[in-house]
């Protein structure tokens, strides 16, 4: 037996050794993904006049720059400025730098074309914001030093192209300026300066490029007034357009003289009626008109005549000019026809006929084009080819190229509202293996490979081959539900009103639709996307039916905007019903009821505190009206400082059609508005499941946590501490914390924290909620933990009452009872500024809770919960230190190894989503900005199953050499002893 037993480890430390040095390589992009963005297009500039790396700098919606690969649209580098620093123009001076100006003209700064680093950075005086304007003279010689021309304000700021230090500045004395165009003439030192004063004045500079000198100044009235928009039609003659729309002026300012000139666009277009706008566009003697049906290009002759040169019916799209010699331009024109894109390309000199013309197929769900730009390369024969970069509606971005398109990203995922998730249909039975993996040959090609590598016998391009086989064809990507609930569909909602859906796996998008109801028509002026909801969840067993789920905005910005509903199947994408409401939508209550087709009920609160029931059917009214007493709500009122809570009633005969019930105010707090301002409000999520109510302490006594999903946390700042941080000092500055009943509107617990100041960010979760703010005095950040218990619960030391039934644990916890409570608080230092806060959630509550941190360098920081226990003291007793209680520090722990991001960064990051898996040790946690990341955790490490990187085939090789060694020692122990029975 000894024999035995040596030579079985022997070989299970040979195989042990052997496997243990591959082990972090194989689970390299296993558990998690990392998606990079841009976000929506403004501006666009190509780089392909020299040779080497084609491509193209953007600036976006999501206040990114970045260079991408024309070739494959990758992102070259990228940098994210910032929600309030947001771009204004960008530009390329000396075919090396990349110039952007943000935040209203005050800052510009200079890029490393090649590699994206910041070559210098310079603050400009900006007395008051307003439209700026950059202005990068094309005539610019490497090697000496240029200016840049920064106009915002009411002044003009000349910076050096090379190291960023301001030459000069000049303040223009008037007030209320506004420059709509900035031009330099060809071989000139002059900067022509157009703009408005006010709305009634027309002003125009002639300013020496070099010293900033104004040289001429010219002024002039105009009685109708200006709407603010100017174009330029050549090098004396400017067109706005006048204070109603309706009318075309034609500005001269030839030689200092200013003459207008007006034209009754009716006369001009007898279509058209409502209100026109110009385009931004440098056409040479061309405008753009955009009209209610079409864009109408008009040529300017003179200075009172204009000449209609072309219509192009709506949706379409035109680019700004591309020159292509000092007399020659070109422009494009986009026009979409349903699912395709009819292209074309004119030159400024020949309008009559058309240089390209092609029609591309599109994708319908991408919506229409908005945003379109050009550009031109050489082809082998010496003429003139054109690409386009295109800007979708839905914020996607196409390069168009030969009638092709090379390549499209899908941008609007930089820009998402709202998340949730839905499981994947079951798996059928049935399936062989050939048909789940392709084909029986690649199913043992795969699995020799990856015997081999387990053996260390592969080659470094097999070692790449597994890696690939992994990750492409992993179990985890499959388009069914396991076991372990890891796999899931991720429903996103985008700003774009467009609903896609990821798969947790690798974060593909399975399906995609944008939704009809929320893009502009007549109905609807202004769509906005607000949340995504579980609509309809069936039972597994139901296999006929796929989930759904309801996606909700509104037709504006404005709280008395109609509201747009819409239901999406969760599997497919397919729309089953769309509608505009004839209410307005402030508030959605999903509840916790279901009708007998498996629809949650949702109760929609609008502008007039009414509640609507949806669905609007006989059976959902009457599953709601017996739940009807025991459900309330309530609102915050942040302008008025008042928080109310609410019963619902009916008043007269129920309207079956309408189901609309009215509120009842049972409650309202009024905090005092010369001391205190609503900062933040948060709640538990109604979906949160507590495995317990006992905690057991260090003295096995029992504490019974305050369950409630009826807390409502309210953090209030004092009126001059209410802005950015420093903008009061540490007297004037103060923080209220409260926990609120919402049923009975009673506090249950209030505390102060002097010399406090916002930003705050707080969560709630079980019987406890975490706030971080800032600490005036200290200067650091802080975050603190009150923990609520129930006093009122009985010690569990009373067997005969708990054997007799008549023990109070079982009695159902009532808001309308007075609740005797205790609280426990704790504070402490935190190194970081944070921009979100999450908790993990598990399918049971029975895993340690962690807070997942979106930390201000866009990471997000997973911190166990017991560092903020509030029962953490400097010196814990034995039985503390038992029961898991950690030493009292002033500053709560960052490990480095505690990032879920690892070193990756979740750039422009806004939220948290953590989702339970079937698994109870593990959370899916998906962090969304202008990237995406998704991982999954396990708080308490995976205590319920083998992880997904143990080696099955090591145990099975194991397992055979261990028979194979006891087969051999069984044949010698048995030759061992039939010759001793011969002796």
């Amino acid at each position: 037996m000894t024999i035995r037993a040596c030579l079985g480890l022997m070989i299970l430390l040979l195989f042990s050794s052997t496997i243990s040095t591959a082990l972090f390589e194989d689970q390299v992009g296993l558990a998690d993904w990392h998606q990079k963005y841009i976000g929506k297009v403004k501006h666009a500039i190509f780089h392909t006049q020299k040779t080497g790396r084609k491509r193209v700098v953007v600036s976006t919606e999501e206040n990114v720059v970045a260079s991408l690969d024309l070739r494959t649209g990758d992102i070259f580098w990228r940098h994210v400025l910032g929600e309030i620093d947001r771009i204004d123009q960008v530009d390329i001076t000396l075919g090396k730098y990349v110039v952007t100006l943000s935040s209203g003209g005050s800052i510009l700064r200079a890029w490393n074309l090649p590699d994206g680093q910041m070559i210098w950075e310079s603050i400009l005086q900006v007395s008051a914001p307003s439209k700026s304007l950059l202005h990068v003279p094309a005539n610019m010689n490497v090697g000496k030093d240029n200016l840049i021309l920064v106009f915002g304000g009411s002044s003009i700021h000349a910076l050096s192209s090379t190291d960023g230090q301001i030459v000069w500045r000049k303040e223009l004395s008037t007030n209320s300026l506004e420059i709509q165009q900035v031009f330099q003439p060809h071989d000139s030192d002059i900067i022509y300066a157009l703009g408005f004063i006010g709305s009634s004045e027309f002003v125009a500079y002639y300013v020496n490029y070099k010293t900033g000198e104004v040289l001429q100044q010219s002024k002039a009235s105009f009685k109708s007034g200006f709407c603010g928009e100017a174009s330029l039609a050549s090098d004396d003659v400017i067109v706005a357009l006048d204070a109603s729309r309706t009318y075309l002026v034609s500005i001269s300012f030839r030689n200092g003289v200013i003459n207008f000139q007006q034209i009754y666009i009716p006369d001009l277009i007898p279509e058209f009626f409502g209100k026109a706008t110009l385009l931004p566009s440098k056409y040479n003697g061309i405008l753009a008109v955009d009209i209610a049906s079409s864009i109408v290009l008009l040529r300017v002759k003179g200075v009172n005549e204009l000449e209609i040169i072309e219509k192009i019916i709506h949706p379409s799209a035109i680019s700004d000019s591309l020159p292509l010699s000092k007399e020659q331009q070109a422009f494009a024109i986009l026009q979409h026809d349903e699912s395709r894109i009819h292209f074309k390309v004119k030159f400024d000199t020949d309008l009559t006929s058309e240089v390209l013309k092609e029609t591309i197929q599109m994708d319908g769900q991408r919506g229409n084009v908005e945003k379109v730009f050009i550009n031109n390369y050489i082809r082998t024969d010496r003429t003139h080819g054109f690409r386009v970069l295109v800007v979708m509606e839905d914020h996607s971005l196409l390069l168009v190229q030969q009638g092709e398109i090379v390549w499209s990203r899908e941008d609007g995922l930089a820009s998402i509202v709202d998340s949730t998730t839905s499981e994947l249909p079951v798996e059928k039975e049935g399936v062989s293996v050939a048909e789940v993996e392709h084909s029986l040959f690649e199913w043992l090609k795969g699995h020799f490979l990856k015997l081999k590598g387990t053996l260390m016998l592969a080659s470094p391009d097999e070692v790449a081959a597994i890696q690939a086989i992994r990750l492409k064809s992993f179990e985890k990507n499959k388009m069914t539900r396991d076991h372990n609930g890891f796999r899931k569909l991720i429903i996103v909602l985008t700003r774009a009103g467009k609903v896609l859906a990821l798969h947790t796996g690798d974060g593909r998008i399975v399906w995609s639709v944008l939704l009809p109801v929320l893009r502009k028509s007549e109905t609807c002026g202004n769509p906005f996307a607000l949340n995504v909801y579980q609509w309809q969840v069936p039972h597994h067993h139901a296999m006929h039916e796929n989930p759904s789920v309801l996606v909700v905005g509104r037709c504006g910005h404005n709280f008395d905007a109609p509201g747009i509903f819409s239901i999406v199947d969760a599997y497919t994408g397919k729309v089953h019903n769309s509608l505009v409401l004839e209410h307005s939508v402030r508030h959605i209550m999903p509840l916790p009821l279901t009708d007998s087709t498996e629809q949650h009920l949702h109760i929609v609160i609008d502008n007039n505190l009414h509640a609507h029931l949806y669905p609007k059917t006989s059976d959902s009214v009457k599953i709601f009206l017996d739940e009807m007493p025991n459900i309330y709500w309530y609102s915050v009122e942040v302008g008025k400082n008042i928080i109310k809570g609410y019963s619902l009633e009916i008043k007269g005969e129920l309207d079956m059609a309408e189901n609309v019930f009215q509120p009842k105010e049972l409650w309202s707090i009024v905090f005092p508005s010369k001391s205190e301002t609503i900062a933040l409000t948060a709640t538990r999520k109604m979906n949160e499941i507590v495995h317990t109510q006992a905690k057991i302490i260090a003295d096995q006594d029992v504490m019974y946590k305050y369950i409630s999903k009826n807390i409502l946390f309210v953090a209030t700042v004092a009126p001059k501490a209410s802005g950015e941080i420093g903008s009061a000092t540490p007297e004037e500055a103060w923080l209220y914390a409260y926990l609120i009943d919402t049923v009975s509107g009673r506090i249950l617990h209030r505390v102060a924290h002097q010399g406090a100041q916002g930003p705050i960010h707080a969560v709630v979760s079980e019987n406890w909620v975490v706030y971080h703010y800032f600490n005036l005095r200290a200067h650091r950040h802080e975050m603190s933990v009150i923990e609520i218990y129930d006093q009122s619960r009985e010690d569990n030391k009373d067997v005969w009452k708990l054997v007799l039934g008549k023990h109070n644990l079982t009695t159902p916890i009532s808001s309308y009872s007075k609740p005797d409570v205790t609280v426990k608080s704790q504070s402490y230092f935190f190194t970081h500024s944070v921009k979100s806060m999450a908790v993990t959630a598990t399918a049971k509550g029975i895993t340690s809770k962690q807070l997942l941190i979106g930390t201000i360098g866009d990471q997000v920081l997973a911190l166990d919960k017991r560092f903020l226990d509030p029962r953490r003291s400097v010196n814990p007793t034995q039985s503390e230190k038992e029961e898991g209680i950690i030493p009292l520090t002033d500053s709560l722990p960052v490990v480095p190894q505690s990032y879920v991001t690892h070193a990756l960064q979740v750039e422009g990051l806004r939220g948290i989503v953590t989702t339970p898996a079937k698994l109870e040790s593990t959370t899916l946690v998906f962090s969304y900005g202008v990237d995406l990341f998704f991982t999954r955790i396990a708080p308490s490490r995976t205590y319920d199953s083998l992880t997904e990187d143990f080696s099955y085939a090591l145990l099975l090789l194991t397992i055979v050499a261990l028979v194979a060694a006891l087969l051999v020692t069984w044949a010698l122990s048995e030759k061992k002893e039939l010759r001793e029975k011969w002796r």
